[in-house]
């Protein structure tokens, strides 16, 4: 079974708290880390002289080195989520600044708002400001709405640095230069022969995975099967492929979970085969960048063929047998609440044909890994036990949302079945199977 190993919460050594001083944990942000760059010193400095000046003693620190904040709220991020499911182990957090806990005026009013709800205090150092901003469980309207203001600055500044970067990086796309991001798999950064900027070129060792990936598919291997041959093999994500290259860790979060490494799935394969980067042609979200007489723009060489490219579409049309079409947003209600008791992963809703209902189904399959106990139950039983339950711990008679639900921390955990079924199976939901939990801001989780 493939074992997905939980990231544990970064601890950095502190000194033991002095009697009868409040507790602090120290939050760091980078949006990107270099090795000359010295920012988290400069943050950890201001931090310390805040923290001693405010007379909190500092535990720990949660440092997420590489992440945006314009694109990942406090809740999200790797470390600094992980501490904020746990309030209980210190009183306040500290930051240097505001732009280092968020650039969105939403993520501010999310952590304002945790602090209300857990009585903790923020705290940002404003090292440029004569006092840091302190904002308790109590704070006044004045400083809720200082912080405000700040954050409102932050995301402009954020939207502006965006809008600069959009425009150089559409200058670099139409001079077939790489101007950064993801490197396609199979490719790594190459300085430009023209001596200034950079290009792609073949990596030797992904370069070759490429060519065996495409020949697998030719053969008529599923892209499951070949997302379980490269798990199997150790084969690094192009994400995590790209992060290690970089010298930052693999894995990170996603759905709300951390991994110390993501995993081959048939998407991720097809997102790969499916781009023209294979020929060497630079991409835009996915489409190949053309120039003023409508010719391809190239950034390195190709590791296909024109023809060789084609003919792996057409092996990819033929087996999706022309039903491939647009993501569409879910409107099935447990989408991310109902999870597989098997493998812990999100169960996902799969229609049944002629009847009214479906099923929630573990997709572990699609994800790239194997699930040895994977559940399913009717879609209308299920939802009516999830909002039956929410309703009674709740107390509530109001229209329930998936929104609603996810907003406060609704989890619906299913077993596995037995086979066959006899006639009181038919009749309802087994709910010896499934666990309810609910995280409200007014009361204890909840559990039957």
């Amino acid at each position: 079974m493939s074992e997905r190993s939980p990231r544990p919460a970064p601890r950095t050594p502190f000194a033991a708290p002095f009697a009868g001083r409040p507790k602090a944990l120290a939050a760091l942000r980078l949006s990107c880390l270099t090795s000359v760059t010295t920012s988290p010193s400069r943050q950890r400095s201001a931090i310390h002289r805040s923290a001693e000046r405010l007379g909190f003693t500092l535990i720990a620190e949660a440092a997420d080195l590489g992440v945006s904040a314009h694109q990942m709220s406090p809740f999200e991020r790797p470390s600094l989520s992980s501490w904020l499911g746990r309030p209980h182990e210190y009183e306040a957090v500290v930051w240097s600044h505001v732009d280092r806990a968020v650039r969105s005026v939403a993520h501010m009013d999310e952590l304002i708002a945790w602090g209300r709800q857990h009585t903790r205090t923020l705290v940002f150092c404003m090292p440029e400001a004569d006092h840091p901003l302190v904002v308790t469980p109590q704070a006044d309207g004045w400083v809720i709405q200082r912080c405000t203001d700040l954050a409102h600055d932050a995301e402009q500044e954020a939207r502006t640095i965006s809008a600069r970067l959009s425009s150089s990086h559409e200058a670099l796309r139409a001079a077939g230069r790489y101007g950064g991001g993801l490197v396609p798999f199979g490719y790594r950064k190459a300085p430009h022969p023209a001596g200034s900027g950079w290009c792609l070129s073949p990596d030797p060792e992904t370069a070759l995975v490429v060519r065996a990936i495409v020949e697998d598919v030719l053969a008529g291997s599923s892209l499951i099967a070949i997302a379980r041959k490269l798990n199997d093999a150790g084969v690094p994500v192009p994400r995590d492929r790209h992060a290690r290259l970089q010298g930052r860790p693999m894995g990170g979060r996603r759905h709300g979970r951390d991994f110390e490494r993501f995993r081959w799935t048939s998407g991720t394969l097809s997102k790969v085969l499916r781009s023209p980067s294979l020929m060497g042609h630079r991409t835009h979200q996915g489409q190949t960048v053309r120039d003023g007489s409508g010719a391809p723009v190239l950034v390195g060489p190709p590791l296909l063929s024109d023809e060789e490219f084609r003919a792996l579409q057409d092996a990819l049309l033929a087996r999706s047998n022309g039903t491939r079409r647009p993501r569409s947003q879910t409107t099935a209600l447990l989408t991310a609440i109902a999870h597989c008791a098997g493998c812990e992963g999100r169960m996902y809703f799969a229609l049944r044909k002629g009847y009214p209902y479906g099923d929630y189904v573990c997709r572990a399959t699609a994800r790239g890994e194997v699930c040895h106990s994977p559940a399913a139950m009717r879609s209308d039983w299920l939802e009516e036990y999830a909002l039956d339950h929410y309703r009674r711990a709740t107390a509530t008679d109001v229209a329930v949302s998936r929104e609603l639900l996810l907003r406060d921390g609704v989890r619906v955990t299913v077993g596995k079945g037995g086979r066959g079924g006899d006639h009181a199976r038919r009749t309802g939901p087994d709910t010896s199977r499934l666990t309810f939990t609910i995280r409200k801001p007014s009361a204890a989780p909840q559990t039957s």
